[in-house]
C-alpha cells in the first residue's frame, strides 16, 4: 500500500475519531470502515488481526454504550466546545500516559472547559459530574475503542 493511500485511511481515521464527539455523525463506523478497507489494501496477517480486533473492540464499546443510560448531553448543558476539550484531552493523555491516559484526559478536557466558561472549580466539578452522567461515559467508551484502535493501526504501519 502507498504512502497516499496510507495517508488517506489516516485522514479517515482522523475524521472517525473526530465523529464520535460529534452527534449524529457514525464516527465508531467510520473508523472500522478505515480499517477494513486498509486490511483489503494491505492483506497481511497483522492487517486481519487488527481488523479482527478493531471489530471486537467496536462491538464490546458497542455493548457498554448500551447498558449506559442514554446520550442526553444536550440536555445537560455540553456544548460543542466541550467536546473540542475533551477529545483532545483524550487524545493528549492517550498519547503522553498511553492507553489509560484517554480517560483522565478525557476527564481533563471537560473539567478545563468547564473551568474557563464557568470560573470557578466548584462549578467546573459539578459540570463534569453532571456532562459524564448524562452520557459522558458512554461517549468515553466509544473514543477510547477508537483510540485503540488508531493506536493498533499506527503500532502495525509503523512497526510493520
Amino acid at each position: 500500500m502507498g504512502a497516499w493511500e496510507l495517508l488517506l485511511v489516516g485522514v479517515v481515521l482522523l475524521l472517525g475519531l473526530c465523529g464520535v464527539l460529534v452527534p449524529g455523525v457514525p464516527g465508531s463506523w467510520l473508523v472500522w470502515a478505515a480499517i477494513l478497507w486498509w486490511s483489503l489494501q494491505d492483506p497481511q496477517p497483522v492487517a486481519w488481526g487488527v481488523l479482527v480486533g478493531a471489530t471486537a473492540a467496536l462491538l464490546l464499546a458497542q455493548v457498554v454504550r448500551w447498558a449506559l443510560p442514554p446520550r442526553r448531553l444536550r440536555t445537560s448543558g455540553a456544548t460543542p466546545r466541550m467536546g473540542v476539550y475533551a477529545g483532545v484531552g483524550a487524545v493528549a493523555g492517550f498519547v503522553v500516559l498511553p492507553v489509560i491516559g484517554a480517560i483522565p484526559g478525557f476527564l481533563a478536557g471537560i473539567y478545563l472547559s468547564e473551568r474557563l466558561r464557568l470560573g470557578g472549580h466548584g462549578q467546573a466539578r459539578a459540570a463534569l459530574r453532571t456532562a459524564m452522567r448524562s452520557g459522558g461515559w458512554s461517549v468515553l467508551a466509544e473514543l477510547f475503542a477508537c483510540l485503540l484502535i488508531v493506536g493498533a493501526w499506527l503500532g502495525a504501519v509503523f512497526g510493520g
